[in-house]
């Protein structure tokens, strides 16, 4: 059984800097499979993300592989889209989250049907992601369903939302993620920010209206493999730029995965010593757990439990 002064909730409220990472299940129907894949992530980073049909791809659900992984002693951040399911089935899949000590919750929008391996799909869209954060708070904070029902045994969810990093302009005012924290956001997990630079200007701006104060930002970060997988991620993932000089550190280097790892090292260094931020979200899709392993066992050498 987890204890509670060692839980992302506890570490996040204490101001550790936390590193949490993520894992998209394969398609299996094996337990040990999901369990092998984590496992280089065990001890060494404080919870990891299942996601929730990353991509719009069939694998298996958030709520069984993040069951599956708090068995193994790891810490999961159960993924919920809003793509999937209507609002009864969304309180029935945070309610069986609950009865198996998930607390950990990343509401997300999920991506579109027709980009995945089940093109004609039906998306379902029934309650955004500000409608799912409110109703997990409810639940616990009211031990209620939003028709008013009451729970015998409330849950108790640590929520959390995602967020991304840009170069506000002067007249910006942070009012969807205001939304989320006024509805109970304990932290936010950003895309990628490659940039430290623009990062520190974006919470620069977010602690202007207050808000680094009332949740913990978690910085997504990640050890891009290659010069050609960056300028991917610049062309199809919403928000995530990787800055010119540095897809020609990773051109110009003998072993571009092996940069691109030091990159990720130092982004760790960076986000580490910069003021609001509470840790970083470790992600590799393409790459597996022990690229993700790797990077922050140099970083924070310190970290892997015995």
């Amino acid at each position: 059984m987890m204890n509670k002064d060692d839980s992302l909730r506890a570490k996040l409220d204490r101001g550790d800097f936390v590193v949490t990472a993520e894992v998209t299940p394969r398609l299996s129907a094996s337990a040990a499979d999901l369990i092998e894949q984590a496992q280089p992530l065990k001890g060494l980073v404080d919870a990891v993300n299942v996601t929730d049909g990353a991509g719009a791809r069939v694998a298996m659900s958030s709520l069984a592989a993040s069951a599956l992984l708090r068995q193994d002693g790891i810490e999961p951040i159960m993924q919920m889209t809003c793509r999937d399911r209507n609002r009864i089935a969304i309180a029935a899949d945070l309610i069986g989250a609950a009865a198996h000590g998930i607390q950990n919750l990343l509401v997300l929008k999920g991506d579109d049907p027709a980009g995945g391996d089940e093109p004609e799909a039906k998306p379902v869209f029934d309650l955004d992601s500000q409608d799912i954060i409110v109703m997990a708070r409810r639940m616990s904070d009211e031990g209620k369903l939003p028709s008013g029902r009451e729970f015998t045994s409330r849950p108790d969810f640590n929520v959390g939302a995602a967020d991304v990093p840009f170069d506000p302009p002067a007249d910006w005012k942070p009012d969807r993620l205001r939304e989320k924290i006024d509805a109970g956001i304990g932290f936010v997990q950003t895309q990628f920010c490659f940039d430290p630079s623009l990062a520190k200007r974006y919470f620069d701006r977010l602690d202007a209206f207050g808000l680094l104060d009332r949740t913990s930002i978690i910085v997504g970060i990640g050890p891009i493999i290659s010069a050609r997988s960056a300028r991917w991620m610049n062309g199809n993932l919403f928000g995530v730029t990787v800055p010119d000089p540095v897809v020609k550190r990773l051109e110009d280097a003998a072993d571009e995965a092996a940069e691109g790892l030091a990159l990720c090292v130092e982004l760790i260094d960076a986000y580490k010593n910069m003021p609001g931020v509470a840790g970083v979200h470790v992600m590799a899709p393409a790459q597996g757990a022990q690229r993700i392993a790797d990077a922050v066992a140099t970083a924070l050498p310190g970290r892997l439990s015995a």
